[in-house]
């Protein structure tokens, strides 16, 4: 019996990160399907597992419970597998760093397709896609992070925070390569933090999954479409 039932559409995007974090963990899990989504979604509320109107959802079979919304999924993940740190303010900060990785693919995403990519949209939105990336990299530098080692709220091992940021860095600059020049750039520990982090077995694994399973696919839809045109890829 698997650990997990997680119901995410066939893309990596935002589900992504709860992958990567029951996949740090060791956990398994099964997925739900788009099919299955879709019917969840058509329910009355009443009937739904947790109120929710969009995926990811996760449901925790050992525990007979259920819970949407990326950001909460990850800190009930990171409380009850106990990968959350020790203290409140690290925990408030790991919480932090969550919720501003969902606020980037949510602007990465024009707040998932309300309007498409253009040459000036994006053009106009580099520099505060820049601003974005130097949160982590300020974050790093008054934690202790360095370039060649490190993590990014200090410890010896990774944590959430490290997962997440791996997870969001490597799967966005892994198809947008004028994305990646620009994180290398503009925020060079973080880049290194992230690669370390994804070349991790468990994260390298899924990331190879997500590949073999989805291609080449971000997040899917007219939106990717309009976002490869502007960044060439």
């Amino acid at each position: 019996m698997t650990d997990y039932e997680l119901y995410y559409w066939s893309v990596p995007f935002r589900g992504q990160f709860v992958r990567a974090v029951l996949a740090y963990a060791g956990k398994t899990w099964t997925e739900g399907g788009d099919a299955a989504i879709s019917r969840l979604m058509d329910e009355p509320v009443r009937h739904m597992p947790v109120p929710f109107m969009g995926p990811p959802l996760l449901i925790d079979k050992k525990a007979d419970f259920a819970i949407a919304q990326m950001p909460a999924i990850i800190l009930y993940l990171g409380e009850t597998l106990e990968l959350l740190p020790a203290t409140p303010a690290l925990r408030a900060l790991t919480m932090k760093i969550v919720n501003d990785a969902n606020d980037v693919i949510d602007e990465i995403t024009l707040d998932g397709g309300r309007q498409m990519w253009t040459e000036k949209r994006w053009q106009d939105f580099v520099p505060r896609l820049k601003k974005w990336m130097s949160f982590w990299e300020e974050t790093g530098r008054r934690h202790g992070l360095k370039a060649a080692s490190g993590f990014l709220l200090g410890g010896k091992t990774p944590g959430i925070a490290d997962v997440v940021t791996a997870t969001l860095w490597s799967t966005m600059t892994d198809r947008f390569h004028k994305i990646e020049a620009i994180l290398g750039e503009t925020a060079p520990m973080t880049a290194a933090l992230t690669q370390r982090v994804a070349d991790l077995p468990p994260l390298a694994e899924l990331a190879a999954k997500a590949r073999r399973d989805y291609g080449d696919t971000y997040c899917g839809g007219q939106i990717e479409a309009s976002l490869r045109k502007v960044l060439g890829a």
